[in-house]
């Protein structure tokens, strides 16, 4: 069982990033609020839910949510100051919507840049151990998938149907016979050096 809170006697967010280790498409983060009393059988990370069922388990959020939000930087962004301080900004952008604010953060991960001034726990696989946390992991994933699949209408050989951008094989031979959409994160190694350099010149 995930747990609901870390202290219960402070308005607490959870936060989650989706979308890291892709070659395409923003970095989508999301922060909740729920009920110090909030619990459903279908919460857990999203790593672990169908996608049928992670679809489910966003409906639960956003109905029993005290608050929640949902934020992306670009591909654009993301080239301009990197991947990690991207999720951070991406983070930040979703918390900046919350409202009741927070009085205190809990981070999936290992590190996280402050947010005004506010205190942080940073909890590595922390989606699977808190119930907050677990249900920003569920939004900020399907809200990119979602994204990725209107993309993919535009860009159909990139198969982001399936792969949602990240580095699958098929994806890398639709960029070497394509080359990089505009959607694509230039600063990622999208193919092995040598093909990587004559791609962007």
């Amino acid at each position: 069982m995930l747990k609901p809170y870390l202290d219960e006697q402070l308005v607490e967010a959870g936060c989650d990033e989706a979308g890291r280790g892709c070659l395409a498409g923003p970095v989508f983060a999301a922060a909740v609020i729920l009920p110090k009393d909030f619990t459903h059988p279908l919460l857990n990370d999203s790593k672990q839910l169908s996608e049928k069922q992670r679809n489910e388990a966003r409906k639960v959020v956003e109905q029993f949510a005290l608050a929640w939000a949902v934020a992306q930087v670009s591909p654009a962004e993301i080239d301009k100051v990197n991947i990690l301080n991207a999720s951070f900004l991406a983070m930040h952008r979703a918390l900046d919507q919350l409202g009741p604010g927070p009085e205190s953060l809990l981070i999936d991960g290992n590190r996280f840049k402050p947010y005004q001034g506010l205190p942080f726990h940073c909890i590595v696989k922390g989606d699977g151990k808190l119930l907050p946390i677990a249900a920003a992991s569920i939004l900020a994933k399907t809200y990119r998938d979602d994204y990725m699949m209107q993309l993919d209408a535009e860009y159909p050989y990139y198969q982001w149907r399936s792969n949602k951008g990240y580095p699958t094989q098929a994806h890398r031979e639709a960029i070497q016979a394509h080359g990089p959409s505009p959607h694509h994160r230039r600063s990622f190694r999208l193919l092995p050096e040598g093909i990587q350099g004559r791609l962007f010149e």
